[in-house]
């Protein structure tokens, strides 16, 4: 099974899935943030084409820990997903990840209009990453 990682932006949603041993993410796809119907059927695809077993959404908290105007809405869509799926749904900081994804970006010479459209697909991969790392690690300290 595998893990779907999304950035929930303002405009946009990014998507990333998990490679099948749960240690890779890969970037897939940014979708217009429209109607939440129309979303979810785009994620019930995923979850149904890919064999999602859980969804990783972002958490945008603040330097200091706390949550903002921003995670209220993230917060509402969490909810949204818990109240559409049959599915677990887990929130994960995101601090840095599209920052961090538009510097690489930066460094790799892309131009702002290609940025644009690939910040909020990195970001998702990052957020799935930062994740993967977290169970991997976990995992490990329960072999030794």
């Amino acid at each position: 099974m595998r893990k779907l990682g999304i950035d929930y932006g303002s405009k946009y949603i990014g998507l990333a899935v998990s490679d099948r041993t749960n240690t890779i993410a890969q970037s897939k796809e940014v979708l217009i943030k429209n109607d939440l119907k129309d979303i979810l059927k785009i994620l019930k695809e995923y979850i149904s084409n890919y064999e999602i077993d859980e969804i990783v959404v972002g958490m945008p908290t603040s330097l200091n820990g706390t949550k903002g105007p921003r995670a209220k809405k993230t917060d509402e869509f969490i909810n949204f997903l818990n109240n559409h799926l049959e599915i677990k749904v887990t929130e994960w900081d995101e601090r840095y990840t599209t920052m961090i994804a538009e510097q690489s970006m930066i460094d790799a010479d892309l131009s702002r209009r290609k940025r644009k459209q690939l910040v909020d697909k990195i970001a998702a991969a990052l957020i799935l990453q930062n994740y993967l790392d977290y169970l991997n690690k976990k995992d490990g300290e329960k072999d030794e």
